[in-house]
């Protein structure tokens, strides 16, 4: 696939302090990537370099082959973002909203903004008054402009503030369906970790300024070690067993069942040892990881404090 997004050793220091350290990362068509990190970890300082609200200190990026240092016109042409929340004339309605945003961008027909409009699903509300609308149908229009200039990549930052578990459901399946169909880039920053999980391809985690890790979220959740969970006959005598017997593995005891973190390979070999301690097993399920578990192993490892 096209890679639209690529950051190239980008680096910002202000006022003497290196607040992103090397960042260098691609995003392709038609995927949704997440970016993720603890407040203050430079999410949204590394999202206002790519759309070119701050100046890069040292490093590129390129968007769809365009860098945005020596040709920012010709890189913000091709993105469509929303920085927090979209900004909108409430007392407009959502159709007088898009025709003025239309005006600042050259080429974009009546045709285009109808659609737009039923891409992003207001066809039905599209006239009414912006003030009218829910959260959901607000950040839908946000998105919407975002797309009358048809961008190969969009940039969401915590696009779900706000929302309840219905409009969180509604943005995440549209975000999911606009980079499935039409092919577009799409770049999320959030906290909520459960939401990102079902929304994106790949993630990126940022902390302290630096990137940790960039992976398939399928992959950067199992990892190498599954959990698993034993229901066993007498789970204390269990849980002191793996102890001396692995006294490496994490294990812990949760409402009278063992929870075992190892690699498939090790599973045999975990229950031949029970069983020589006359132990009885039930049932021994794998527990996948989420995500969020997944994050908070990885920034407490790095040692930073976490507000999430």
């Amino acid at each position: 696939m096209k890679t639209v997004l690529e950051l190239k050793n980008v680096s910002k220091v202000i006022r003497g302090k290196k607040i992103i350290d090397s960042l260098s990362f691609s995003v392709l068509e038609g995927e949704v990537f997440g970016f993720l990190g603890p407040n203050g970890a430079g999410k949204t300082t590394t999202i206002r370099m790519i759309v070119g609200l701050m100046g890069i200190t040292e490093g590129d990026v390129v968007v769809n082959g365009v860098s945005v240092k020596s040709n920012y016109e010709g890189a913000i042409k091709d993105i469509g973002a929303i920085v927090e929340n979209p900004e909108l004339y409430k007392f407009l309605s959502g159709y007088k909203n898009l025709k003025h945003f239309a005006r600042m961008h050259k080429g974009i027909t009546d045709e285009r903004i109808k659609e737009v409009v039923e891409l992003v699903g207001l066809s039905d509300r599209i006239h009414d008054k912006v003030k009218t609308y829910s959260l959901g149908m607000r950040q839908r229009l946000g998105i919407a402009q975002c797309l009358l200039h048809n961008p190969k990549l969009l940039i969401l930052d915590e696009p779900t503030n706000g929302l309840d578990p219905a409009g969180i459901r509604e943005i995440r399946d549209y975000i999911r369906r606009l980079a499935r169909e039409t092919g577009m880039a799409v770049i999320v920053s959030s906290h909520l970790l459960s939401e990102m999980e079902m929304m994106c391809d790949r993630i990126g985690i940022i902390q302290k300024g630096k990137l940790v890790d960039v992976q398939q979220v399928k992959d950067f959740v199992q990892g190498t070690e599954l959990v698993y969970q034993l229901e066993l006959g007498e789970a204390e005598k269990a849980a002191a067993v793996i102890t001396d017997a692995y006294p490496d593995l994490q294990h812990g005891l949760t409402d009278g069942k063992v929870q075992v973190a190892l690699a498939k390979e090790q599973v045999p070999e975990l229950i031949s040892t029970l069983v020589q301690h006359n132990i009885d097993i039930y049932s021994v399920m794998a527990v996948s990881k989420t995500l969020e578990d997944r994050f908070l192993e990885i920034t407490n490892e790095k040692g930073d404090t976490l507000n999430v």
